[in-house]
């Protein structure tokens, strides 16, 4: 690699910082070369390939009691100055800043798990070849989606002598197959582009669409429901967004409350940032580390940066990002996991099961044969939180939904609509499954995944048509 290193770079946009802002100003500075790369499919053929790369440093800095941000994407030394230049004139023009944390002090940056070289460095064809194989699996039927992959080398270093840097690498697929305006959708994050089966994603997904035509209208009201991988990612992204916030829980705007069996006992989840190929640090160069916030259904914990953890009078747990200030510290690795409620396979057993109707695994098998009469849902979309402290979401199903009587599916159903507090939904004597196997579903923001199983409730509100 020519030019100075990510490490480098960042440190000198902190020298330049003393000489420019004096003695007394801190400053950190996050550097990220990101190679990122996308392959898209529609009608069922590749109409898009795109690939970037590009460098982009992070600036903040706090000098006389006020506190600013920046960013910058040139990286010369005139690019370098000029960022620093105007990030502190911003600073003068800030309110001040009590509740500065200070900086991360040094401290040895945690090991994380090792890149995979072929997805760091994959080539255009070999994302098309998964593209290509989830398009003859689907048998015909029109098919879109998307296949990417990303590279990532970053480096931090702060004015207090804090240094830390990695890498990190990832693959992502998401297709849909449709017949007579029905859709079946198969997704899957991964550490290496070879762990992504186009095939097996392409069948499930023409599975599920076959399966889903002809539905039928349902009434709203409660059912039980088991929800598929892709739909429980939904669950988990808004508890974390919305839950376990550390900004959100000291605002009183969180359901969160440490201490309390708030889950069903069979509830555990863990949010896992170096469960994967991910940076061992956040924003602030604080180390990240496994974070259990819910265990065996009692909440544990929620997620801190150093200025949330400043006022709760805690550590913080390794959560900040770009735009914490605003949006807060939250979860972005997130596993549920937990012992299944109800019959499901076996820990350590495949549960990838030949594709064939609308359930395309033994997990998800396993769960609806335990159900008298209720739905199976593939996915939710569109999802908008109501009441943040109580999370009551609303949202829709989509990409098939089926009707389950005596443990059997036994017709499609049109989209539903509904209307449901999350927490509620899996709290105490809730959750009646969770299948064995957690499932890596991919987040629209690069890096971020859900870890989610199967998972068979109780009871999920529904109230009324999509169109409704």
């Amino acid at each position: 690699m020519s030019g100075p290193t990510e490490l480098e770079l960042a440190g000198q946009v902190i020298e330049l910082v003393r000489r420019l802002g004096g003695p007394t100003a801190q400053a950190e500075a996050v550097v990220t070369r990101a190679d990122l790369a996308l392959t898209r499919f529609a009608n069922s053929a590749i109409h898009q390939n795109v690939a970037e790369s590009t460098v982009g440093v992070r600036l903040r800095l706090h000098v006389d009691g006020r506190t600013a941000a920046g960013s910058a994407s040139v990286v010369t030394a005139d690019g370098l100055r000029a960022l620093v230049e105007r990030t502190l004139t911003a600073a003068r023009l800030c309110p001040p800043d009590p509740g500065w944390p200070g900086l991360a002090p040094p401290a040895p940056t945690p090991d994380a798990p090792g890149v995979d070289e072929a997805t760091a460095y994959a080539e255009p064809d070999q994302r098309a070849d998964r593209v290509g194989a989830f398009v003859a699996a689907a048998g015909g039927l029109s098919t879109a989606g998307y296949c990417r992959t990303a590279h990532r080398s970053s480096a931090f270093a702060n004015s207090a002598g804090h240094t830390a840097q990695g890498r990190s690498a990832e693959a992502a697929m998401d297709g849909i197959a449709r017949r007579d305006g029905a859709d079946g959708v198969a997704r899957r994050y991964a550490d290496r582009l070879s762990d992504l089966d186009g095939a097996e994603l392409g069948a499930q997904a023409a599975a599920k669409a076959r399966a889903a035509v002809d539905p039928v209208e349902l009434p709203p009201g409660r059912y039980e429901v088991v929800f598929e991988p892709a739909a429980v990612a939904d669950l988990l992204q808004n508890l974390s967004w919305y839950g376990f916030n550390g900004k959100r829980y000291a605002e009183r705007q969180s359901f969160a409350e440490p201490g309390t069996a708030q889950f069903d006992s069979t509830v555990t989840l863990v949010d896992d940032p170096l469960g994967s190929s991910g940076l061992p640090f956040d924003a602030e160069g604080t180390g990240r580390r496994a974070l259990t916030l819910v265990e065996a259904g009692t909440t544990r914990a929620v997620t801190h940066d150093r200025r949330t953890a400043a006022e709760a009078g805690a550590e913080s747990t390794g959560h900040a990002t770009a735009g914490a200030a605003t949006w807060g510290p939250m979860p972005r690795n997130l596993r549920l996991s937990g012992a299944a409620a109800g019959p499901a396979s076996p820990v350590g057993r495949s549960t990838t099961g030949t594709a064939a109707g609308a359930v395309v695994d033994t997990d998800t098998a396993a769960l609806v044969a335990g159900v008298r009469r209720g739905l199976l849902v593939s996915d939710l979309w569109y999802t908008r939180v109501l009441d943040p402290k109580s999370l009551v979401v609303t949202g829709l199903t989509r990409n098939g939904v089926w009707l389950i009587e005596d443990g059997t599916v036994v017709r499609a159903v049109r989209d539903l609509r509904f209307t449901e507090s999350y927490p509620r939904a899996l709290g105490p004597g809730a959750v009646l499954g969770l299948g064995a196997r957690e499932v890596r579903q991919p987040d629209r923001v690069d890096g971020v995944w859900w870890a989610a199983p199967s998972l068979r409730l109780a009871s999920w509100h529904f109230t009324g048509g999509a169109s409704g």
